[in-house]
């Protein structure tokens, strides 16, 4: 197979503006006109290229975007939707009926873990939560009405990789779809590439990268998505999880620059975590040879953008937790805040926060301790600067 360049695949798609414009013109308008009424009794039956039925369908804009994605993941199509939690229910709901089960990661963002453990229920959808990094307990998970195997490429918020290349087996092995989220890693591993059927983003974090949108995105082959936009049965046209032309446009502009973007979070991601583990200090990173998954996370990952901006440092407890982020956030470090993906450091503690909705209990047993720090490290340009000033707050306290 030849290796594919995602970097490339973004520039590579060439959309003109109406009147010759670099950037695509924005389509400021919800339903669109026909020459001929034949052509719209078509276009309710099959997506015609070229062709626009109604903006909740989906609009020039969003197909650019679309496009974009796919073309960065490597698959055929790509679907935006108004948020990742969007595009993550519709893919769900689209490809699991009343009676179906899923296999999902016990480490996965809280509002996902919200949606398939207090809402799938009520259609009868059965969600089995398993340690992905244990293959065994997959294998044991699997039945007869196994119909998806989730995952998210690295999860949020303990760090763990998931071997996809192994899961995509198990799951081809089951007549299941793995379906990936990979949030986390945009660039840096290609899910497609390694047998996922279904790439999600929330393209809120690090594709958009200026935190002023928010967005998803569910990119497979052109079959499953035309099957979201199905007038009649499509998760996505029915359910209408529609994303804004404006906020396509705004972020597929900001897309072009998120080969720089990542490399930067990485590169200072890496340089704070090997720091901060020369100190003592609990740290996890993929970069790091202490990860249990640094191999793995090199043998999925395109080298060239590095391990990513997320790490996360373990203080102990909730009160120091919270007195370093106040703290950090005095100094002018970066922001207490949930997200991740913007140009300034973000920081926040996922147990109380972005993971709440799992029990406690369950984050006792999957190692999700009230001390930790999940950060998202900003683009500083000055990075020992930071480092010593990161120092100087958790001495403090």
């Amino acid at each position: 197979m030849a290796k594919h360049y995602p970097a490339d695949a973004i520039l590579d798609l060439q959309n003109f503006g109406e009147f010759g414009g670099v950037n695509p013109s924005i389509e400021d308008s919800s339903t669109y006109t026909f020459l001929h009424a034949s052509s719209m009794e078509e276009l309710f039956e099959v997506e015609k290229e070229g062709c626009y039925l109604y903006s909740r369908h989906t609009n020039p804009n969003n197909k650019y975007l679309g496009d974009a994605l796919a073309g960065m993941e490597g698959t055929e199509a790509g679907h935006c939707a108004a948020s990742g939690m969007g595009s993550i229910s519709s893919v769900i709901l689209q490809l699991c009926s009343a009676g179906d089960e899923i296999i999902s990661s016990r480490t996965i963002y809280g509002g996902t873990y919200a949606f398939f453990k207090n809402f799938l229920p009520k259609f009868n959808i059965k969600v089995t939560f398993v340690d992905t990094t244990d293959l065994k307990a997959i294998e044991n998970a699997i039945t007869e009405n196994t119909k998806v195997i989730y995952c998210e490429a690295l999860s949020n918020p303990l760090l763990e990789i998931a071997d996809i290349p192994k899961i995509s087996e198990m799951a081809k092995g089951a007549g299941a779809q793995l379906v990936v989220d990979n949030t986390f890693t945009p660039l840096i591993i290609c899910p497609k590439t390694h047998g996922a059927d279904v790439v999600i983003h929330s393209l809120t974090k690090f594709i958009n990268g200026t935190s002023d949108a928010v967005g998803g995105v569910a990119c497979g082959t052109k079959d499953f998505v035309a099957s979201l936009m199905d007038v009649n049965s499509g998760a996505s046209m029915l359910l209408g999880p529609s994303q804004d032309t404006l906020r396509s446009a705004s972020i597929l502009k900001n897309l072009r620059t998120l080969p720089v973007r990542m490399e930067r979070h990485s590169r200072n991601a890496q340089f704070l975590c090997e720091k901060f583990e020369a100190m003592g200090l609990k740290v996890k990173y993929p970069g790091l040879k202490s990860h249990p998954q640094h191999e793995l996370m090199t043998s999925l990952m395109n080298t060239e953008f590095g391990y990513g901006g997320m790490f996360y440092l373990d203080m102990g407890t909730l009160d120091k937790a919270n007195a370093v982020m106040e703290a950090m956030q005095n100094a002018n470090i970066g922001y207490l805040a949930v997200s991740l993906g913007f140009s300034k450091t973000l920081f926040s503690a996922p147990g109380s926060s972005t993971s709440s909705e799992i029990p406690e209990d369950e984050q006792e047993s999957m190692g999700l301790s009230d001390g930790i720090i999940r950060f998202s490290i900003g683009l500083d340009q000055n990075i020992e600067r930071t480092f010593e000033r990161m120092v100087d707050c958790i001495k403090s306290v």
